[in-house]
């Protein structure tokens, strides 16, 4: 045991700190649309002028050049949207810094492992731990030029992120690249550049507390009236009072519509943005807004009816339900998906999983789902895993941390907690303990789901591992009985068989005898036996 790592504890995550629905923009006229489109591409015109200036400054920025920048938009746009434009470039150029430091971090993974193999002799055998030596001297010579690539880029990077400069792309840098890919994407070019205009339109616009209807630059009235402040240079567009432009379409939010209409009727902040589906040739509006994350109820209170242990795979989630003392009750249960096709399907795939596995943990009677806490970001190189690429595939495949989030958003309207377990060694260890055991003639454990019982006993705090064996007959004296996991006052818990009195004979019941649920009167000297119709009385001994 000394060669393991220690291991985490198991915690509750804390719940969803804010929300966002969606919703369809139906019956626009083409006026609605082409003014749509006007102050989209107007706005994003504006967007990535200001993001250019927010990545000359880098590290230099300061509130001076932020006020600068809003002041010189303000004049185009209004002070609103020149806010929400502003504020857009800050959240960009800080998501660039973070995807930056990311991938410094993987190149150094990349650079000490290729480091470590070239140091060792060729054909030298690797262990669990760390990898050996590469098979041959050509893939040596190889790696050994890609090391000196990694660290001419490595250089780079650092470099950039030293002086502050990060590389964005509006739009998107696949997307970008897709032009030069168009028979393979299967666009032409008037319909990548549609793709490529519509990405980089600019309609969005954070809330504000105590304005009317919590948004003053989108507004949606209770009734599902949207309306738009159009920017000065567009404002002869308008169609209504104080330059605003107001839309045909009525819009409902069918998802948490009740929640969004009493933030919407107390005037507390919504955030909208408008996009346009170029696949469909649909518009749509997102309304968000945030609250306080709920707090997460005590481990011991969520554990009280048991839990769900789940164990995540590439297309599928193998869950089984564990009672309060780690004991697993019923059958496994699979929910399937697919992860091919586009991000929304999915995306889609892995909510429609989640959802019933939610509905299956409600009615199973449980108010707790245990899952790993995974995280594969520096497990999907080349150098870590040599040639497995599809095993490198089925990693990267893996819906990870966003299935946790996604789970534990879902889960907070259901009142089932989340808990996150430390992921090492449930597979085996859990293949080890529980496959066999629970395989018989009418069902087939997998060894995912005798990894999901681990990860729910984890989640408990019981060992992985089942009740030790029983003693031997000839050492339950001096070793004693074996351990269990139950506590005393727990009913149902490993003790002495309950007996019913009557002789133990194979025309009586078991444990029909008047001692039979006494252990001392199993043929034990110095203790009487069990009276029986059969047995003469002794002669009693005269004075």
């Amino acid at each position: 045991m000394g060669g393991l790592r220690e291991l985490s504890a198991p915690f509750v995550t804390l719940g969803p700190a804010g929300v966002a629905v969606r919703t369809r923009l139906k019956n626009l006229t083409p006026q609605d649309e082409t003014v749509l489109r006007l102050v989209g591409a107007h706005l994003g015109a504006l967007a990535s002028r200001d993001l250019k200036a927010r990545c000359a400054d880098g590290l230099e920025h300061s509130t001076g050049s932020w006020a600068a920048r809003k002041r010189e938009l303000t004049s185009h746009s209004s002070s609103r949207w020149a806010g929400a434009v502003t504020k857009a470039s800050h959240v960009q150029w800080a998501l660039a810094r973070r995807g930056q430091a990311a991938h410094i971090q993987n190149l150094e993974a990349g650079i000490r492992t290729i480091a470590h193999r070239l140091s060792l002799p060729i054909g030298e055998k690797g262990s669990k731990r760390a990898p050996g030596g590469y098979r041959s001297r050509q893939e040596w010579f190889a790696k050994s030029r890609c090391l000196h690539v990694l660290k001419d880029r490595l250089a780079r990077e650092r470099h950039d992120r030293d002086s502050g400069r990060v590389r964005v792309v509006r739009g998107g840098k696949r997307l970008l690249g897709t032009r030069h890919r168009l028979a393979a994407a299967q666009l032409t070019e008037p319909q990548w550049r549609e793709h490529w205009e519509a990405e980089r339109w600019f309609l969005a616009a954070d809330g504000e507390s105590g304005k009317r209807f919590g948004n003053e630059t989108v507004r949606v009235t209770p009734d599902g009236e949207v309306s738009i402040k159009l920017p000065a240079p567009l404002a002869h567009l308008a169609n209504a009072r104080h330059g605003r432009y107001v839309l045909a379409a009525r819009v409902t939010f069918p998802h948490r519509g009740t929640e969004w209409a009493d933030r919407v009727e107390a005037n507390r902040a919504v955030a909208y943005r408008i996009h346009y589906d170029t696949a469909r040739g649909r518009w749509y509006l997102t309304a968000s807004w945030q609250y306080a994350p709920t707090q997460p109820i005590p481990l011991e209170a969520a554990l009280a009816h048991g839990v769900v242990g789940v164990d995540t795979n590439a297309d599928h989630l193998a869950a089984w339900r564990l009672d309060r003392h780690g004991n697993p009750t019923g059958h496994p249960r699979r929910f399937f998906y697919d992860l091919t096709g586009t991000a929304n399907h999915r995306d889609a795939q892995v909510r429609h999983a989640l959802t019933r596995l939610l509905h299956w943990a409600k009615t199973s009677g449980v108010t707790a789902i245990a899952v790993e806490d995974l995280d594969f970001a520096a497990e999907k190189t080349r150098e870590k895993h040599g040639r497995k690429k599809p095993f490198r595939q089925l990693i990267s495949g893996m819906p990870t941390g966003k299935l946790r989030t996604r789970l534990a958003s879902m889960a907070d309207r259901t009142g089932i907690a989340i808990i996150a377990v430390d992921p090492a060694y449930t597979s085996k260890w859990g293949a080890q303990h529980w496959q066999k055991p629970l395989t018989g003639k009418n069902r087939t454990t997998t060894r995912h789901d005798a990894a999901s019982i681990a990860i729910g006993r984890r989640a408990q705090g019981h060992p992985i591992r089942r009740r030790t064996k029983p003693p031997h007959d000839d050492r339950s004296d001096r070793r004693g009985h074996r351990t269990v996991q139950a506590r005393p006052e727990a009913l149902g818990r490993e003790e002495t068989r309950p007996r019913i009195p009557g002789p133990r004979t194979r025309s009586a019941g078991t444990g029909r005898g008047a001692n039979a649920g006494d252990q001392r009167a199993q043929n034990r000297s110095g203790h009487a036996a069990e009276h029986g119709f059969w047995q003469q009385d002794s002669h009693p001994l005269s004075p």
